[in-house]
């Protein structure tokens, strides 16, 4: 089979089994990557694939992406607490591609409505003007228009706990905002974007936002190592990414190349997530394995998660 059927059939929604790629540790380029072939192909069933890729309209792709996982009530039981945790620090427009798109942050907020969620909180801790950051990146109005009140920027030290990370390697203990530790269900919805220190920033980077000392994580403690131990305490019970723009260079702020991949990242395993959106995009004008992002190998070797995703089902679909 050659790599235009193969994508053909992609486009279909048949399961990608194994990519079989042999990235090794060296970055590739663009045309190396595009040369190689999938290792096996795996019809689609009734089973539910590990990581699902939609391509389409923002809502409706995340929508669909969420129920290919066998949708939100999957994850979301009556009565539960939820906190979606988006990327809006930035007081910036969703074209440029450093804050989750808005409609995106809807419909994962009113699927968790439909699903019976007792109470749905989203929140970040804005690295800008808070009000600005939120008026700008469309969130505060999108979360609005289904219910007022929930969608916050929580900048004061009494919104947060110190709380131990009991399987820490590194960063053993800080400030966590009190909704992350109380809360049912956790859902990253953070936007594809690179990273001057870590290469990306993605589901698992994204959970910095929910503690209050993210300084330390850059100059205490190994960064790679300390995000793994963040997620250790609040791990995404889901992760939903969107990669409907994508900030290849000058993240996590901008500016910089904004890619248009109009795609939505979802899995129940935010690391093969994550590694999903690092195998699928460029980076800096080249490709990387997730094996290249130290915190993904580290988070994968600690249990966390899985980035071999030649070795899981990845659906993809086109709405």
């Amino acid at each position: 089979m050659n790599r235009r059927t193969f994508l053909k059939w992609q486009m279909r929604g048949i399961v990608l089994a194994g990519t079989g790629l042999g990235l090794g540790n060296s970055l590739l380029s663009l045309d190396a990557l595009a040369a190689s072939e999938p290792a096996s192909l795996q019809a689609t069933g009734d089973s539910r694939p590990d990581v699902a890729v939609i391509r389409g309209d923002p809502a409706a792709a995340a929508r669909a992406a969420v129920n290919m996982l066998g949708g939100m009530s999957r994850f979301v039981k009556p009565g539960q607490k939820v906190l979606i945790k988006p990327n809006m620090s930035f007081a910036q427009t969703p074209d440029k591609a450093t804050t989750t798109h808005p409609e995106v942050v809807r419909e994962i907020l009113v699927m968790c409505k439909e699903a019976g969620a007792g109470s749905v909180r989203v929140l970040d801790h804005s690295l800008q003007n808070p009000a600005l950051a939120l008026q700008r990146s469309g969130i505060l109005d999108a979360c609005n228009s289904v219910q007022s009140g929930i969608c916050h920027h929580l900048m004061d030290a009494d919104f947060y706990v110190d709380a131990p990370l009991e399987a820490a390697l590194s960063m053993r203990e800080n400030a966590f905002m009190r909704d992350a530790l109380e809360a049912d269900v956790i859902i990253a919805a953070p936007v594809a974007k690179s990273h001057g220190s870590t290469g990306v920033s993605l589901s698992l980077k994204g959970q910095m936002g929910l503690i209050l000392n993210r300084s330390s994580m850059h100059s205490r403690y190994p960064l790679s190592t300390s995000i793994v131990d963040l997620n250790t305490k609040v791990k995404p019970h889901l992760a939903v990414i969107d990669a409907t723009r994508v900030l290849s260079t000058g993240g996590p702020g901008g500016p910089g190349k904004v890619l248009l991949p109009g795609e939505i990242i979802a899995s129940a395993d935010p690391v093969a997530a994550d590694s999903t959106a690092v195998a699928s995009y460029e980076w800096g004008g080249m490709r990387i394995a997730p094996r290249q992002v130290a915190y993904l190998r580290e988070a994968h070797d600690r249990g966390l998660g899985r980035m071999d995703i030649e070795n899981l089902i990845i659906s993809r679909n086109t709405l």
